[in-house]
Parts: structure tokens; C-alpha cells; sequence
């Protein structure tokens, strides 16, 4: 839901507080409020965000709740449900004001996206996000997605995402996994049933 008609700048946006606790992403300058998570997607979050943990990524390089400035018409912050960040965005976000990536930090390794219901939400994870994140240089975004039970695995490629889909019992193939010591395999069962 739009919350003004005034197109707003990033510096408009940073300095907006309505004195309440409500999450908010920009999309072309305009504010949106962000619904309250579904308790699944929260889930799914979390379990992606211990399962990492679990894998020996260190928690100061997983985010949630960190906003993403992306490339649009106009001004535009995504706010993922989990990111991974590389060394030098964890670095870079240290001595931050703000739990925001700015477009002259790095980009993050990993991206997490977990789909909510209804063609807006859709839309915007599967299209709208990907081609920011792709602009981005994000290295891998993740679209999880409960409704049609299977997660997709974007990963950039001289500049594009080549796109994977993994249903079932799938183990999730991805270079950031590759790099880790995996110690059970990740598939699209593991991540939507344990979450139940």
C-alpha cells in the first residue's frame, strides 16, 4: 500500500520516521508499507538463517532486517529476508549509521526472497527484485516459495541470472553451498517442512 503521493528521494526516505514501528520499502519513490510478515515466511527465514549458521558462515555476515538500496526509475530500497553478506559488506557496514546497503558499498554474496501470497507479491520478487539484484551484482538470489513449493536459484553470470528451480526432495545446488562443508544436504523438503 502506497503511503503518500510524494515521490520521495533516498535522503527523504532515510529521514522519514512516523514515530511507529512500521517496515517500509521504497519503489520508485514511493513509500510502501510492508504487511507483517507471515509467521511461514518468518519460519523459513529463520531456518535458512540457523541452517547457514549451522554451515559455519558467521552470524555477523547473515542479515535480517537489512534494506538494500537497487536501481529503479527512481529511488529504490528493498528490504530482503536474508542476506549473506561478503566480508567487505560486513566491513562496510560497521561503522554505518543505518543497516542499509548503499550503492557505493559492495553488494551482498546472497539474497534471500520468500514469496507471499497474491500477483503484486509475485511480481515483485520474481521480476521486479531480479532484475535489481541481477543490476546489483548480487552473486545469488533466492526465491523460496511455499505456494508452488520449490525454490529458485539465480545465479549471476557474466553480468546475467542463469535460473534453476528445485522441487521435493532436490538437494539445492549453489556455489555458496559449494564453498561450505555441508554437512546434510539442503533441499526444498528440508526447507518448507521444517518450518511447519
Amino acid at each position: 500500500m502506497v503511503v503518500t503521493s510524494q515521490i520521495m528521494s533516498l535522503e527523504d526516505y532515510f529521514n522519514y520516521d512516523d514515530d511507529t514501528e512500521t517496515r517500509y520499502e521504497l519503489e520508485d519513490g514511493e513509500l510502501l508499507i510492508m504487511a507483517p510478515e507471515r509467521d511461514l515466511n518468518l519460519r523459513i527465514a529463520s531456518f535458512l538463517f540457523a541452517y547457514f549458521l549451522q554451515q559455519g558462515i558467521p552470524s555477523y555476515r547473515l542479515r535480517i532486517g537489512t534494506e538494500i538500496v537497487v536501481t529503479g526509475t527512481r529511488a529504490t530500497v528493498r528490504l530482503p529476508d536474508l542476506m549473506i553478506l561478503t566480508e567487505e559488506l560486513a566491513t562496510a557496514l560497521k561503522s554505518a549509521s543505518r543497516s542499509t546497503v548503499t550503492m557505493d558499498m559492495p553488494p551482498p554474496q546472497l539474497v534471500v526472497e520468500v514469496v507471499s501470497p497474491g500477483k503484486k507479491n509475485r511480481n515483485r520478487d520474481y521480476r521486479y527484485k531480479r532484475s535489481q539484484y541481477q543490476a546489483r551484482g548480487i552473486s545469488q538470489y533466492w526465491i523460496v516459495d511455499p505456494i508452488e513449493q520449490q525454490i529458485t536459484v539465480l545465479s549471476l553470470v557474466e553480468g546475467l541470472y542463469e535460473e534453476t528451480i528445485f522441487k521435493g526432495n532436490d538437494a539445492i545446488a549453489s556455489s555458496i553451498l559449494s564453498t561450505l562443508n555441508v554437512t546434510s544436504q539442503l533441499t526444498v523438503t528440508k526447507v518448507l517442512q521444517e518450518t511447519l
